[in-house]
């Protein structure tokens, strides 16, 4: 990845941009090309400059410009979505579609089939989410209407990108277990990750019109989506987070056996998985401590410390599976047991 493109990745995205830094040169440019390509697919998505049907016109035709990309129709899309975007690194970002592009086509080809495999799953992710909720500015909202969409949702948003990563791994370092297992365990993960990032921007997404915690869950408790909105329910939304909450932390689970099937001298593989697994364990806890989740006022966020304690502490952690489970352990078991959690 040029100078150009790791400065975009690191201003889009810094916890990421921590994790891509210490990857073996093998993979840290597809893992970064992948990241900026989704990027730009989601300031498609969410810009509210284009109405949704337009939006939802250029997320189908995203895949097909990564593999066959087409100068005049990557020109029409920068018109159209230019100046989307108050960060300055993003605008950067969505002028610089065609040096992505570059650095796509000097992938290796099974890398190249990897990253492109992801942008088509996230984007019908993205095509979920404008088919289901309305214009951010119209002033409407919509739900999911069962558990079902919300889990595919997860599957799309987070665990393909976790499929993704470990399709990486499994090309550039010998396994303990199949790589079928593997990318099981990767989706897992990565749907956790997500659980865990709807969660705490539940309060901004429904003042967008996006409730992403479906009828099915809401409509027992006397809920409608429009009573999220008012901070005053958060004690009657508690179960829904709560169930979750413990969805995410059973997928979580599955990053000891995901550690256990890498080289302990891996670092570098070891350490860009446990990172995110470990802050996401401590950003789950947040949410089922926060009794006001629906205040917009309040944002869950671990402190920028802890995340740099990770980083100094994984050098004397990492290399051991014993110890990575002494680490992860304690912070899954500060929470309730899952017969406390709503059926």
């Amino acid at each position: 990845m040029d100078k150009d493109t790791q400065t975009l990745l690191k201003h889009t995205s810094r916890s990421l941009y921590l994790s891509a830094r210490i990857l073996p040169n093998t993979i840290r440019d597809a893992f970064g090309i992948a990241y900026l390509l989704c990027r730009y697919a989601d300031s498609i998505a969410d810009t509210s400059l284009l109405p949704p049907q337009r939006r939802l016109h250029w997320i189908q035709q995203y895949p097909q410009m990564i593999s066959h990309p087409s100068p005049q129709q990557q020109q029409e899309l920068v018109q159209d979505i230019a100046g989307t975007s108050d960060n300055p690194y993003e605008k950067e970002l969505l002028q610089h579609f065609s040096a992505c592009l570059a650095g796509f086509n000097r992938l290796p080809a099974p890398q190249q089939q990897a990253v492109l495999n992801v942008a088509q799953q996230v984007c019908k992710g993205m095509e979920m989410d404008l088919h289901t909720f309305p214009p951010e500015t119209s002033g409407q909202l919509a739900a999911f209407s069962q558990r079902a969409d919300l889990e595919q949702y997860c599957h799309l948003m987070g665990g393909a990108p976790g499929i993704f990563w470990s399709e990486l791994i499994i090309q550039s370092t010998p396994l303990s277990i199949p790589p079928k297992r593997l990318l099981q365990l990767g989706r897992d993960i990565g749907d956790a990750l997500q659980i865990v990032n709807i969660l705490r921007d539940l309060p901004k997404d429904l003042r967008i019109g996006r409730c992403y915690f479906p009828l099915e869950d809401l409509a027992p408790l006397g809920l409608a989506p429009q009573d999220l909105l008012d901070p005053k329910n958060s004690p009657r939304f508690e179960p829904i987070k709560q169930r979750w909450i413990y969805w995410g932390l059973n997928k979580l689970h599955s990053a000891f056996e995901y550690m256990q099937a890498l080289p302990h001298l891996q670092w570098q593989h070891r350490a860009a998985v446990a990172w995110p697994v470990l802050w996401t364990a401590d950003t789950l806890y947040k949410v089922h401590q926060e009794k006001d989740l629906l205040n917009p006022k309040r944002r869950v966020k671990i402190p920028r410390k802890v995340i740099y304690q990770t980083m100094v502490l994984s050098p004397f952690v990492l290399f051991s599976n014993k110890l990575f489970s002494r680490w992860l352990s304690p912070k899954l078991q500060k929470f309730p047991t899952v017969g406390n959690a709503i059926k």
